[in-house]
């Protein structure tokens, strides 16, 4: 079932030998004894002197966040989510340099066995197996009420998120490339943005099944409709509940949490779906009350943030002036470079020649001073 934050931490791990030799002592006390009086000092003697250690939390790497949330991704939000709800006691690393995860991109779950899972789908069911299980009450038809809300999210509101944050021209370039340049370590941040396009255009074509996919007014209006479409299904399945199924949340409220608070929270040029999401009072609370409930920290950075003003957009990224000179060494240690590599030192080498000329351009020196005096 599901268990507290704070209780969960405390998973014991028995060393080995304990198994072996604790239940022989007991017996052979007991038969000796002829009493069973002995048992609780056995046990207690174990836990005090066996070194019983607690097992290491599992590592979750996510993308930093901004904007009021935990995290920019959407997948990073849903596993986040997830994990708050069923009280799993992860060890949260927030990067900005997906190179560092153990897997090469976010999020990632390292768990204790040294194992590396990528989806969020696959950390899910792993924190499941671990009895982290936010889906624990529901019903069976509940159950497949969630599967099938999941699939639609998939399938309708995934595809014009990724058109929103990374295909359409204007929001890619003012927002989505500008803040991954920012946050991305040098000289990652030159590449790595345009190289994250194409791979979110490849997932594009994948869900859409069309390989040649491009974008255009057409599909952005087909995309935005079905979005649409499915953001009303789920705000007459929310209705006015706190959450999709009663008071706790579950996977499914993870999911749409995951989807709906970047479209909410983030400042797009083009925000079409912004605003019908707007248009949905219970959905906009749902996201708002998620946030303050189990991101509460996110929100109030948040509120400094913005309470800043507009010249000071930059001013929070961390160690913006170091990096900036960092780059200014680079380009002029690659201009140096190529000065040498095109034939510039020959220049160099003849002006030195011309000042080690002999005796006559010393001489004219010292005349022209005189006639000058």
């Amino acid at each position: 079932g599901k268990r507290p934050m704070t209780g969960a931490s405390e998973t014991w791990q028995l060393p080995v030998w304990e198994f072996v030799l604790v239940p022989l002592l007991l017996h052979r006390l007991t038969k000796l004894t002829g009493s069973d009086k002995y048992v609780d000092h056995v046990v207690q003697w174990c836990q005090v002197t066996s070194g019983l250690k607690m097992a290491a939390p599992d590592e979750l790497f996510c993308w930093e966040g901004d904007w009021g949330l935990p995290s920019v991704s959407t997948d990073c939000l849903v596993v986040l989510a997830y994990a708050q709800f069923a009280g799993a006691p992860l060890k949260l690393r927030k990067i900005s340099n997906p190179w560092r995860s153990p897997s090469g991109s976010l999020p990632a779950l390292r768990t204790n066995q040294k194992e590396t899972l990528s989806r969020p789908s696959d950390i899910i069911i792993h924190l499941r197996k671990q009895k982290y299980n936010a889906d624990y009450d529901l019903s069976a038809k509940e159950g497949a009420d969630s599967l099938a809300f999941i699939s639609l999210l998939e399938e309708k509101l995934t595809p014009a998120l990724i058109y929103a944050f990374w295909i359409e021209p204007k929001n890619y370039v003012d927002v989505t490339r500008r803040w991954y340049a920012e946050h991305l370590p040098f000289p990652l941040n030159f590449f790595l943005p345009g190289r994250m396009q194409r791979q979110q255009l490849e997932k594009l074509r994948l869900l859409r099944g069309d390989e040649s996919l491009e974008a255009g007014e057409e599909l952005e209006k087909e995309m935005y409709r079905d979005a649409a479409e499915c953001m009303n299904l789920l705000s007459q399945r929310l209705g006015s509940h706190k959450f999709f199924f009663g008071d706790s949340p579950s996977s499914l409220d993870a999911y749409v949490f995951g989807h709906l608070a970047p479209i909410l929270k983030s400042k797009l040029p083009n925000a079409k779906l912004q605003q019908h999401l707007k248009s949905l009072d219970n959905l906009t609370n749902f996201c708002t009350n998620i946030l303050l409930l189990y991101f509460p920290r996110d929100g109030r950075e948040s509120q400094k943030t913005t309470s800043q003003p507009e010249g000071a957009d930059f001013d929070h990224v961390p160690n913006k002036r170091r990096k900036q000179f960092l780059s200014a060494l680079v380009a002029l240690g690659a201009m140096l470079s190529y000065a040498l590599l095109t034939g510039m030192v020959s220049i160099q080498h003849v002006q030195h020649e011309a000042l080690e000329e002999p005796p006559d351009l010393q001489h004219i020196g010292p005349h022209e001073e005189e006639g000058d005096g």
